[in-house]
């Protein structure tokens, strides 16, 4: 089958290049962003395979569909960025990677944990200007802590048993709780309760309607003074405006960030750019705050698995195999 893929990044092409040698599909590989613009080179493709930073609204569908495609294989585990209801109208289908490598995020989260509390990060660049005094430097035990987890999926399990591994109180909020995590002894509340218990807060939940900023004006309120929060999963799970005031008040103590609201930041240099974001440049001003550009999940095994579940899913799509990872519409 002929696939065109977008937002193609160096570091991806030699996966997906040895994932096909099994397919043997057509690959054509484009660096632009997929958008209203760029759909046109779409055109006579009868798959799309796309990146978490993709337009893929109504208008791009509708162009993508009217120029043959009727597959989209996306690259990545979340789909907020697809307009659903508008592939639905197409018959499209929307295919996923659900579960490339849990490990590559829970970890990630958890770097960002002891980066942020030990201030490993300050460290470095003091030692490396001869300064060795530890001033600044004061963390706290993990032990005894109390860890609130927002979302147990595969990634969020996974978290929970390294933090359980540290020795910390494990408590959870998720709609469908994990036979796993309760098999641990993890404890499930509300999202309240969980907010107001917890030492550190970890995001692994999807974004949707009901999860869009859940962290908020409210939530944070009820959170315990110098709490730590965590956000590997998406950047609007966390309402950036109410994070800062919580900064600037000393309520949220340390904030590790992978993901951040406007998403198009990432994924290219703007070294030489003068950045027009002005929330994210104020986020940057904070010395007990980590920004991380989406690498959460930049690991060996996670790209081999992208590749190999994408180029899956495309050959399923061809032969009419009910063995593909779509997405209900």
């Amino acid at each position: 089958m002929k696939v065109a893929i977008f937002s193609t990044k160096d570091f991806e092409k030699p996966f997906l290049t040895a994932a096909n040698q099994s397919c043997q599909h057509e690959l054509v590989f484009f660096e632009a962003l997929l958008n209203e613009q760029t759909a046109v080179l779409a055109a006579g493709f009868p798959a799309v395979s796309c990146f978490v930073t993709d337009n893929l609204s109504a208008p791009v569908l509708t162009i993508l569909a009217k120029n043959g495609t009727s597959l989209i294989a996306l690259r990545s585990a979340g789909f907020n960025h697809v307009d659903l209801a508008a592939a639905k109208n197409l018959s499209l289908t929307v295919a996923r990677v659900p579960a490339y490598s849990p490990y590559s995020v829970a970890e990630f989260a958890v770097g960002l944990i002891l980066t942020l509390n030990r201030k490993i990060h300050r460290a470095y660049h003091l030692v490396r200007e001869h300064n060795f005094l530890l001033t600044h430097l004061l963390g706290f035990d993990l032990h005894g802590k109390t860890v609130g987890i927002i979302g147990t999926g595969k990634i969020g399990s996974v978290f929970a048993k390294i933090m359980q591994g540290f020795g910390c109180n494990v408590v959870a909020f998720d709609p469908f709780p994990n036979d796993e995590c309760l098999k641990r002894g993890v404890q499930y509340m509300t999202l309240n309760a969980l907010c107001q218990q917890s030492d550190i807060i970890s995001l692994h939940c999807p974004l949707n309607d009901t999860s869009h900023h859940m962290i908020n004006e409210q939530t944070i309120r009820l959170m315990k003074p110098g709490v730590m929060v965590i956000n590997t999963g998406r950047g609007a799970l966390i309402d950036t405006k109410a994070i800062i005031q919580a900064l600037k008040n000393k309520k949220i103590g340390y904030l590790g960030m992978d993901v951040y609201e406007e998403e198009h930041l990432f994924f290219q240099d703007l070294s030489e750019t003068i950045i027009q974001d002005d929330v994210f440049a104020r986020l940057q001003t904070f010395p007990n705050v980590i920004i991380t550009g989406h690498q959460a999940f930049f690991t060996q095994e996670a790209l081999t698995n992208i590749a190999a579940v994408t180029l899956g899913n495309i050959t399923a799509f061809e032969h009419g195999n009910a063995e593909i990872f779509t997405i209900p519409l």
